[in-house]
């Protein structure tokens, strides 16, 4: 579509969001209606790839501080982003999306071994990519595989789906008054400490100048509009004047 600003973007979701309401597991409500707004992305003629957490059923760090081993635990949390994935990918599919899930873990029995050229190829016959597993390495946040995936695909743009509108000052749940940043650079979001990706997952985009928005894929339609370049949450890039 030679009118849409981007060809290609990676979305990147926290297990949580799958989770809904409840405190774990995956709600299927919230599953069909993310995929209802991926299939939205798709019709417009963009290619999508995607990485969901593993957070609604395992997370190694705060399980390091129960006694867990933190390379197990991690290893345990890479397993509950396989069972987000082939839950989204049973609901794209269910509506009449192709999708393949691409695991950096071996588990051939869900899905196909992470290769890049694979995915590649996957996603210029217009199917769904959906990442799992990390990047298969312990102590390496989802965050940072979906930013390394998204450099390897050729990417334009970075999606961070949360559950508020963007980034802000303060916590608006606590902050009635507080403001939402419409635009960042990468350097202001690592000198103010900002928790919208670690570390390494900023440093990523910041090297390779790839622009990331964060924004609230809760309310419906948002995916698209965020995709579509309009001006919702906040963006992170190199110039944000």
């Amino acid at each position: 579509m030679t009118d849409l600003p981007y060809h290609r973007i990676l979305l990147k979701m926290s297990g949580e969001i799958l989770a809904g309401k409840q405190r774990y597991g995956i709600d299927p409500m919230v599953v069909s209606n993310l995929a209802r707004q991926v299939m939205s992305v798709v019709e417009r003629g963009l290619q999508v790839g995607i990485v969901i957490g593993g957070g609604n059923f395992f997370r190694g760090l705060s399980m390091e501080a129960g006694g867990l081993d933190r390379v197990s635990g991690d290893y345990l949390g890479m397993l509950g982003t396989i069972m987000n994935s082939v839950a989204l990918q049973n609901a794209l599919e269910g509506i009449g999306v192709d999708t393949r899930v691409l695991s950096a873990i071996s588990i051939i029995q869900l899905a196909e071994p992470y290769i890049r050229r694979r995915a590649i190829r996957h996603l210029d016959k217009g199917r769904v990519v959906i990442c799992a597993g990390g990047t298969g390495n312990p102590y390496f946040t989802t965050d940072t595989a979906a930013v390394l995936r998204g450099i390897e695909i050729g990417a334009d743009l970075i999606l961070k789906g949360t559950k508020v509108d963007g980034v802000f000052d303060d916590d608006p749940a606590t902050n009635p008054k507080a403001k939402k940043l419409h635009r960042l650079t990468y350097e202001k979001v690592i000198e103010n400490k900002l928790r919208i990706m670690d570390l390494t997952a900023i440093t990523l985009c910041m090297e390779n100048q790839l622009p990331i928005v964060v924004f609230n894929i809760q309310q419906d339609g948002n995916l698209l509009k965020a995709a579509t370049g309009d001006q919702i949450g906040t963006i992170v890039m190199r110039d944000a004047s």
